[in-house]
Parts: C-alpha cells; structure tokens; sequence
C-alpha cells in the first residue's frame, strides 16, 4: 500500500493555531462508519450521540513543559531539546535540534546551570539518549526551565498552556497532548455520566510515535517508535463487562484506540497490564475492542489518518476530509472533532 494514498491538499488556512474559548465549542464531524453517512454538528452536542451503558475511554496522560532551551558548554550554541520518554535515572530519550551538532559526550547547559545534561547515545531522526545532572527535583526544574512543547504547525505562543492539557489530565508522561480530548468539559462528563456513560481511564504517554514522520514509501514498510501504556483493574473490568454484554466502547482519541486494540490482540480481553506499544494500526487491521472513536483531524500521509482509516475504511474517510474542507472545518491538534460512529442516532 502507498503512502500517496492518505495525501491530501490542506489549506495553510485551516491549520487551527489556538484554540477556541470554550472547549466544546468546537465543529464536529459525526461518520457513519456502516453506511458512510456524513453529518454535521457541534461538540457540545456529543451527548446525543451516546446511550446508557456505552463505555467512553479516556487517556489521562499529563503533557510534561517537555521543550527545553539550552546551550553547548563546549561554544555557547542553542540547543532546543524535546523530552520523550524517561529510562533509567535521570536517562531520557529526547530529540535535540540541532542534532548534527549533539553529539556523543556534548554537554548541555540549561537555564542558570540548575539543569546540565550529557549526551550518551544516538538514535535516529535527531534522536539523542541524555543524562540529566541537577540537585533537587528533577520535575520541579522542569516546571520552571520547560515550555509546552507545541507541535511545529502551531507557530502562535499559546498564552494559557492548561489549555493544551484535558481536563482529566492526571499522570506526568507525554511530549504531546492527546488532543482529541480536548473538546471534553468538565460539564460534558457529567452530562454523560448523567446518561449512565461510563466513563474509563487508560494511560498512554505520547512520545516519538507522534513524532516521527512516515519515510518510507509503502505503508508496510514503516516501523511505529513504543510508547508507554497502562490499564487499571477497574477500567479492565468495566470494558470486559461492556463486551459481554454487547454495550458499545468508545475510545477518545487513537492514543485511547491503540492501547485498547495493543490488548485485545495481545490477551484476547481487557486486563489490569502496562508495558510498552508500537502497534501500526493500517487498513486492513482487526480492531477487537473498539466499536467508536472520537478524534481529530489529522496530517495528511501520517499514521493517525491510517488508524482512521483502518476504523471506518479508507474511501469513507478521505470522502470526510475532503467534505471537511470544504465545510471550512479548523484541522490538526486545537482544530475540530470527528466522530466515528457504529449506525447514526437522530438528534
């Protein structure tokens, strides 16, 4: 399969760069994944879309100020590095710009020095291993060194950075935001749960699987980086109650999905479990424990609008971008919302 086969042309124009005022103020895009009917409404309305019993999951990953700005001990030259997954102590996996000017042994100083770091190895696509030096705590100093480590699209200074975290954001992990999650309100949720939604929480950090761009030119060919997950025993229980008893699972966001899916294929049914994923989810895929999915708008050839694509079949969602378009929706990470659904409900 080609990766010419999930491009698109997308105005610069409709690449959201702040979000809105209100959460859920938000378009959205509501596919039918049976019959390919293509609705339109607002996020605010999500409740209509649910019923008592189904189950929604949430990631309640936090977003760590991951980008760090800093100099080579060696010349004075900036460095930015972007913080993705912690190893052993003090090691973390990050990618470093300039990356051909880090190299093994380079010292890293940040701030007024309270930070240094060392790099100790070389991964690929400007990946660098670190060894952070520091006395203290390591994430206090990074509450006060770090930013918000925005994807590169977004080129305006986000002025309330609470705004790229959700708002049951919980355990300290992520490069990235699950953004999906963003639309969701405090009100939103107890409207759901209102219903008798029950409402599920797994963790996904989101690290280099969101970053790391698609190089290759069959989709078969690409390799997805891990990424660290985590389910508890009473999410597990509760998803394996909603599966006997034929009730719908929606996951929120493909971070949400692909934990999900990375444990039905692995045990056959939901689990108390953690561990590491790098599943490539692509057309063609078996999904086992989602049946909907809300999401965003995603960057033309990348993994996210494959996984979309596996879920509610390849022409039914390049038909949905490009109505998408039309309609003027806001894309990528503070854009607009899809959800993918099971057979339409009226509103």
């Amino acid at each position: 399969m080609k990766m010419d086969a999930f491009d698109f042309e997308l105005p610069e124009s409709l690449i959201a760069q702040r979000p809105l005022p209100n959460r859920d103020a938000a378009r959205m895009l509501v596919l039918d994944r049976e019959s390919g009917d293509i609705d339109h409404q607002r996020f605010s309305d999500i409740g209509s879309f649910f019923q008592a019993g189904d189950c929604l999951v949430l990631n309640d990953t936090r977003v760590l100020p991951a980008r760090l700005f800093g100099e080579k001990k060696e010349t004075g030259a900036n460095v930015e590095v972007l913080l993705l997954n912690e190893g052993n102590a003090d090691e973390w996996e990050t990618l470093v710009k300039p990356a051909k000017k880090v190299k093994v042994g380079t010292e890293i100083i940040f701030g007024d020095g309270r930070l240094t770091a060392v790099c100790i190895g070389l991964n690929e696509h400007g990946g660098r291993l670190l060894r952070f030096h520091y006395n203290g705590f390591f994430m206090e100093i990074l509450d006060a060194l770090g930013t918000m480590p925005l994807p590169p699209y977004i080129t305006e200074q986000l002025e309330e950075p609470e705004r790229y975290q959700t708002v049951y954001a919980n355990k300290q992990g992520s490069a990235a935001a699950p953004t999906a999650g963003l639309h969701f309100t405090e009100e939103r949720l107890d409207e759901l749960r209102a219903i008798g939604v029950e409402i599920c929480y797994i963790t996904l950090h989101v690290g280099l699987g969101t970053f790391r761009p698609v190089s290759v030119e069959r989709v078969e060919d690409h390799e997805m980086h891990a990424e660290h997950y985590e389910v508890s025993a009473e999410t597990a229980v509760t998803l394996n109650e909603a599966k006997k008893a034929g009730r719908e699972i929606i996951a929120c966001g493909t971070t949400s999905a692909r934990t999900l899916e990375t444990i039905m294929h692995t045990y056959g049914e939901f689990k108390k479990t953690s561990g590491w994923t790098d599943i490539f989810i692509y057309p063609g895929f078996d999904f086992r424990g989602v049946d909907g999915l809300i999401t965003n708008f995603h960057l033309p050839k990348s993994t996210l609008i494959m996984l979309v694509s596996a879920f509610a079949g390849k022409e039914a969602i390049m038909r949905a971008y490009r109505e998408a378009i039309a309609e003027q929706y806001r894309f990528f990470s503070f854009g607009d919302a899809m959800y993918i659904r099971k057979g339409a409900i009226s509103v």
